[in-house]
């Protein structure tokens, strides 16, 4: 990263709209490859949680003097295990604590085992106007494996329920790359995607992470690491099949039918303010990073606690024991410049010239020069008079791209 000092910093303020994440931290089984700060076996803290969470989002609309939202994500966890209910008497709190925008995307997270048709219609009524469902897989040997608590058959019923019920934007999270997963398995997999014509596709290569039960097995040899190359053909196979099928890939892992983007996750990617509600969650908001305590049973005590009007203060101390905020970074210029690089070259689209321009003072060029060259001359990117994105190659090789600009000594 060059010379700095001609940077003048004008990140997008959190007056002009945010997205709005609300983490619920409950599961009914927690799978053995998931490192997310998720729980089972703690529903008898679920009414606790929700009189904090109401009160955390009631402060911070106070605090924040009631901003636009634009979005609205309800995930985990497990939003769908919650009694439906509450999804509305969250929906309600933020209603009356923000000014949501029309038409805000309101997506939440479901469960395939959860969704009933009574469930179903509860949850449009609540205002939630897209769900995202993780089916991750149609093989249900493969389901087992992942520790899943649905079956193929029943996934696709619940998509079938929920389309029924009026919801016209459906997504689908699948992974890849699994464990003993063959190249059959995958296609057949896509294949029955395909038949319910879902509306918007995530799809994530299974990781092993550490302090896992999955990991546990592979490290006493009960299964063995994913094979990468494996991953990779699927990962192209997907990106055929899907394109014939009228999807559009936007971002490394999403792809769309046309319009139907995740606007939320839009946020995320353009380094656009959003603010977290629940424990875990993260935000960044007038320049700060920042995220609540982890524990749901710590996040609701502090909040019954501590909490008073005024406690929460984006501009000034927000740390415990004044609220729910673990910790807080500063977001200087250059982890600003390095986020909206290693963000926004997940899309598809890239990341502007005239944005980043436009929000830093300098051109791309002048802050990466070397590191923008180099990438060029090995073809994992490209660039127009518009643009700075990924190839056809660098998608597959995102990493050691995403390196060039936030690694040891650029920021």
């Amino acid at each position: 990263m060059s010379n700095l000092a001609q940077i003048v910093h004008n990140p997008p303020v959190y007056e002009d709209g945010i997205g709005l994440y609300v983490h619920v931290p409950f599961c009914e089984t927690k799978c053995p490859y998931c490192d997310f700060n998720t729980y089972a076996g703690i529903e008898a803290q679920m009414p606790d949680y929700l009189r904090a969470l109401t009160d955390e989002i009631n402060g911070w609309g106070r605090v924040l003097s009631h901003p636009p939202v634009r979005t609205i994500f309800l995930g985990g966890g497990t939003p769908s295990y919650l009694p439906a209910h509450d999804i509305d008497r969250i929906h309600a709190t933020i209603g009356q604590s923000f000014d949501i925008e029309h038409p805000a995307e309101i997506t939440m997270e479901c469960n395939p085992g959860d969704v009933t048709a009574e469930r179903a219609n509860t949850w449009l009524e609540s205002g939630v106007n897209r769900v995202s469902m993780g089916a991750q897989s149609f093989d249900d040997e493969l389901l087992s494996m992942l520790g899943r608590r649905h079956t193929a058959a029943e996934a696709a019923r619940a998509f079938q329920t929920l389309r029924s019920a009026g919801f016209v934007n459906l997504s689908l999270d699948l992974m890849y790359g699994l464990i003993n997963q063959s190249f059959a398995q995958w296609s057949n997999t896509l294949d029955a995607v395909m038949s319910l014509a879902p509306d918007h596709i995530s799809l994530y290569s299974l990781q092993v992470e550490p302090g896992t039960p999955l990991a546990a097995d592979v490290s006493v040899g009960r299964y063995s690491m994913p094979d990468d190359d494996l991953a990779a053909d699927m990962y192209e196979e997907a990106q055929r099949e899907l394109s014939a099928n009228g999807f559009s890939q936007y971002e490394i892992s999403n792809w769309s039918q046309p319009g139907m983007e995740s606007r939320h996750n839009l946020i995320y990617w353009h380094n656009e303010p959003y603010l977290g509600v629940g424990p875990g969650a993260h935000s960044w908001i007038d320049g700060r990073r920042f995220w609540n305590l982890k524990s749901p049973r710590r996040y609701t005590t502090v909040i019954s606690n501590s909490y008073s009007e005024g406690a929460l203060d984006p501009v000034g101390s927000m740390q415990l024991p004044d609220g729910p905020v673990e910790h807080i970074e500063i977001t200087t210029p250059e982890i600003d410049i390095a986020e909206t690089m290693m963000m926004g070259m997940r899309l598809n689209e890239g990341v502007s010239l005239e944005r980043f321009k436009k929000r830093f003072g300098v051109s791309m060029d002048e802050v990466f020069p070397q590191e923008i060259s180099r990438l060029q001359s090995i073809g994992l990117v490209v660039l127009t008079d518009k643009v700075l994105g990924l190839s056809e190659r660098g998608r597959l090789l995102g990493n050691e791209v995403f390196a060039e600009f936030v690694g040891e000594g650029k920021v």
